[in-house]
C-alpha cells in the first residue's frame, strides 16, 4: 500500500479542486432529486405511477453497471492514475444525456414512455461512468481518516453549494430560456449545465493527485472483489444505511416541489425553499471536521438521524399558511443532514482500508460503486413510493388536488421520511469501525508497507 505521510496536509487548492467535482455532479443529481419527478408528470406528460415504476425498474441496470464500473476503474492504469481520467472521458456522455433526458419528443404517448426509459437509462449510465471514479478518488488522495473527513466535507460543501444554485436558478432559467415554452426551457437549461459541469470536472482532474494504491503485484478477479464486499461488515452496514438515509432525503426533496405547488399553493417559493435547505446542508457539511474531533463518527450519525426524525415529525403539524415555520424546520433538518454525507463517504473510504487489512487486497472503486448504487437505489425506491402513492390517491397533474392526494403529499414530505430516519438510528449501531479500531487497522497497514519496503531493499 503506497500512501502519503500521515502528517502531510493536503493543500487548499486540492481540497477545492476535489469539491468542484461534486459541484459539477450536482448540476445533474440535484435536478433529478428536486425536479425530475415533477418534470415527468407536469411537463413531459407521464402518469405518476408510470414515473414511479420507471425509476425503480431502471435501477435494476445500476445493480450491474455500478459494480462493473467499479471493477473497470480499479483495473484502469494510465499515467494520470486509475480514477482521474474518467473525469475527462465522461464529460461528453453526461452532458449529452442531460439534454436528451429533458427533451420532450413530439411522438405518441407510448413512444414518449420509451423515450423516457431510454434517455433516463442513458443518463444513469453516464452518471455512473463519471461519478463512481470520482467517488473512489476520495479513497486514494489520502489515507488519513481525519483528512478524509475534511476532504469529504469540502466535497459536500461543494455539492450542497452547487445544489443551492441549481435549486434556486433552475426554475428561473427554465422560464427565461424557454420564453413561454417550458419543455424547450428545460432542454436549454440542461445544455447550460453541461457546459459548466465540463469546466468543473476538468478543474478537478488537474488539481488532484492519486497517492494510495493497491499492494504491489495485486491480481484480483472481479468475483473475488465482490466476495470481499460480502465479507466486509462495515461496508454491508454502510450500504443499507446509505440506502435508508437516501430514501429519507429523496422523499423530502422530490415531494417538496409538489408540497409547495399543491398544498401551500406557492410554487414561486419552490426555488427559495430548496435553496435554503441546500445552504443549511452546506453549513452542516462544513461543521463535520469540527464535530468529529469531539464525537465519534458512529455516535454523531446516530444523534443527527434522531434529530431528523423529530424535526420531520414536527413538520407534519405545520399549517399551510405558516411558511416561516416551514423554512425554519427545513433549515434545521438541513443542518442535521449536512454532516451525513461527509461522515458516510469517509466511512466508505475507511471500509476500503478495513478490506485491505482483512484480505490483503484493495478495491477502492468497487467499494464506492456500491455506495453510488445504494444512493441511486434509495432515490429510486423513494421515487417509486411517491409515484405509486400519488397515483393511488388520485393525483392529477396541474390541477387542484383532492383531499386524499393533498394529504398524501404532506405525509410523503413529513411522517414517511421520519420513519426511515428513525430506522437509520439503530442500524448505525451495527457499524463496527470505532475510531480506536480504525486506528489499529491503519497502523498495521502502515507497518506492512514498511516491512514490504524493507524486503524490497534487501532483495535489491
Amino acid at each position: 500500500m503506497t500512501t502519503i505521510n500521515k502528517h502531510h496536509q493536503l493543500k487548499l487548492s486540492e481540497k477545492l479542486g476535489y469539491a468542484c467535482g461534486d459541484v459539477a455532479s450536482n448540476f445533474y443529481w440535484r435536478v433529478f432529486d428536486v425536479f425530475l419527478f415533477i418534470f415527468y408528470t407536469d411537463v413531459f406528460g407521464l402518469s405518476a405511477a408510470a414515473v414511479g415504476t420507471m425509476m425503480l425498474v431502471t435501477r435494476l441496470i445500476d445493480a450491474f453497471s455500478d459494480p462493473l464500473m467499479g471493477a473497470l476503474a480499479d483495473r484502469t492504469k494510465t499515467k494520470f492514475g486509475k480514477f482521474r481520467p474518467y473525469l475527462l472521458w465522461g464529460i461528453i456522455p453526461i452532458a449529452a444525456a442531460g439534454v436528451l433526458t429533458f427533451t420532450v419528443p413530439d411522438v405518441s404517448e407510448g413512444n414518449k414512455l420509451l423515450w423516457a426509459y431510454g434517455t433516463y437509462i442513458f443518463m444513469m449510465l453516464a452518471y455512473t461512468f463519471i461519478n463512481v471514479p470520482y467517488g473512489a478518488l476520495l479513497g486514494v488522495i489520502t489515507s488519513d481518516t481525519q483528512q478524509r473527513t475534511t476532504l469529504t466535507s469540502f466535497r459536500f460543501i461543494g455539492a450542497f453549494s452547487g445544489g443551492s444554485l441549481v435549486a434556486y436558478l433552475t426554475p428561473e432559467l427554465v422560464e427565461y430560456l424557454g420564453q413561454g415554452n417550458e419543455a424547450l426551457g428545460w432542454q436549454y437549461t440542461m445544455a447550460v449545465y453541461g457546459v459548466v459541469a465540463a469546466v468543473l470536472f476538468t478543474f478537478t482532474f488537474f488539481s488532484t493527485k492519486e497517492r494510495v494504491s493497491p499492494p504491489a503485484g495485486q491480481k484480483t478477479p472481479v468475483l473475488q472483489d465482490i466476495k470481499d464486499l460480502t465479507q466486509n461488515k462495515p461496508w454491508k452496514v454502510l450500504f443499507v444505511l446509505a440506502l435508508i438515509i437516501m430514501m429519507t432525503i429523496s422523499l423530502r426533496g422530490s415531494t417538496g416541489t409538489f408540497y409547495f405547488k399543491y398544498y401551500v399553493e406557492r410554487p414561486d417559493l419552490i426555488g427559495s425553499f430548496a435553496m435554503a435547505y441546500m445552504i443549511a446542508l452546506a453549513i452542516g457539511a462544513a461543521s463535520t471536521p469540527l464535530l468529529t474531533k469531539f464525537i465519534d463518527k458512529k455516535r454523531l450519525l446516530m444523534i443527527l438521524m434522531a434529530m431528523v426524525t423529530v424535526l420531520s415529525v414536527a413538520f407534519y403539524f405545520v399549517p399551510a399558511q405558516n411558511i416561516a415555520l416551514m423554512f425554519i424546520l427545513q433549515i434545521l433538518i438541513g443542518l442535521a443532514l449536512g454532516p451525513k454525507s461527509p461522515l458516510v463517504f469517509s466511512m466508505y473510504a475507511d471500509s476500503a482500508d478495513y478490506s485491505e487489512w482483512r484480505t490483503g487486497r484493495r478495491a477502492t472503486a468497487m467499494i464506492f460503486s456500491a455506495a453510488a448504487f445504494a444512493q441511486k437505489l434509495g432515490g429510486a425506491l423513494a421515487g417509486a413510493m411517491i409515484g405509486w402513492s400519488l397515483a393511488s390517491l388520485g393525483y392529477v397533474a396541474n390541477q387542484a388536488q383532492s383531499g386524499a392526494s393533498e394529504h398524501g403529499i404532506v405525509l410523503l414530505m413529513t411522517l414517511v421520511p421520519a420513519i426511515f430516519a428513525a430506522i437509520a438510528v439503530p442500524l448505525i449501531w451495527f457499524y463496527p469501525l470505532s475510531d480506536e479500531k480504525l486506528s489499529k487497522v491503519q497502523n498495521e497497514l502502515e507497518q506492512r508497507k514498511s516491512e514490504q519496503s524493507s524486503d524490497d531493499e534487501v532483495m535489491a
